[in-house]
């Protein structure tokens, strides 16, 4: 599937500010069947743009606007192709849970077993994962057995959580977002030594489709299966990760996948507002086609 994301964040300030940095995590990857085919970053006003691979291997841009401005535009424009089969089918059982400890000695899985920013790790988080995966025995299958259970548990509600909110304030509301599920699953995951990762991307919502985040960034998760790597699954919509999804950034939690972070100068009075746009380039062609054809009357 051929989709073109648009992400556009507005800041407007109360008054002048200056000596704004930035950094941003919002060009998709290329990594499996997922292709970056081309990424466009645009600021206003205009700043210099520099970009690096972090700890997690994310691409971060970053840019310095040192003159007085009173509103800062971030614009992202990437085309991309995405893969139309997970990684895993659902009723794959490769994993036993039995030898789940040998995932603790693999550098890739280490950072993604720990208690992080947003995720704590205790003796009850412990044993709600027993209850929400009672009677399996392979690692994958408890991994969707969780998801299962968030989705059936907790409620999608916007506006009741913020970007800071921690996982055992979802947990104690069963409310939240697509971020809180997600921090909730790799929660109840890591409880049972299952390593799992935040992921932020995109969500494309066909005309068909009823999927929950869509023109929006979406979150999701993916755990450390042995003898496949990594795999993904959607709390939020109950299901695999497949051609609907676009990958952009890993990492222990959202505070590592920041979309758009930065510290400035001025005034703390702001206004800030987000666009997404996911569409399907085949659709897009097709609506254009037929909008040229209706003005010249065919």
């Amino acid at each position: 599937m051929k989709l073109h994301v648009l992400h556009r964040t507005r800041f407007k300030y109360a008054t002048s500010v200056h000596e704004s940095f930035n950094e941003v995590r919002l060009q998709p990857v290329s990594t499996g069947p997922q292709v970056c085919h081309s990424f466009v970053l645009k600021v206003l006003p205009s700043a210099r743009l520099r970009h690096y691979l972090d700890f997690h291997l994310n691409c971060v841009h970053l840019f310095e606007v040192n003159q007085p401005h009173t509103e800062l535009i971030v614009e992202a424009n990437s085309i991309v192709t995405t893969g139309g089969v997970p990684v895993l089918p659902a009723e794959a059982a490769p994993a036993p849970l039995d030898r789940i400890g040998e995932c603790a000695r693999l550098e890739r899985c280490y950072d993604f077993l720990q208690s992080s920013t947003y995720i704590e790790i205790n003796v009850d988080l412990w044993r709600l994962a027993l209850d929400a995966t009672e009677g399996q025995t392979d690692a994958w299958q408890a991994a969707q057995a969780i998801m299962r259970h968030i989705h059936r548990e907790f409620r999608y509600q916007p506006a009741v959580t913020h970007a800071h909110t921690h996982m055992r304030e979802v947990l104690a509301t069963r409310t939240g977002v697509c971020q809180d599920f997600a921090h909730v699953m790799i929660g109840l995951c890591r409880a049972l030594k299952i390593p799992a990762r935040y992921v932020s991307g995109y969500l494309y919502n066909g005309p068909a489709d009823q999927l929950k985040g869509a023109q929006a960034s979406h979150a999701w998760v993916e755990v450390y299966v042995l003898g496949h790597g990594w795999c993904g699954l959607d709390p939020t919509n109950n299901c695999l990760v497949q051609g609907h999804h676009v990958k952009v950034a890993t990492g222990r939690d959202f505070a590592d996948v920041s979309p758009v972070k930065g510290t400035y100068r001025g005034t703390a009075k702001r206004e800030l507002s987000v666009d997404v746009l996911v569409s399907r380039l085949e659709e897009s062609a097709a609506v254009a086609t037929a909008t040229v054809a209706a003005q010249h009357g065919v």
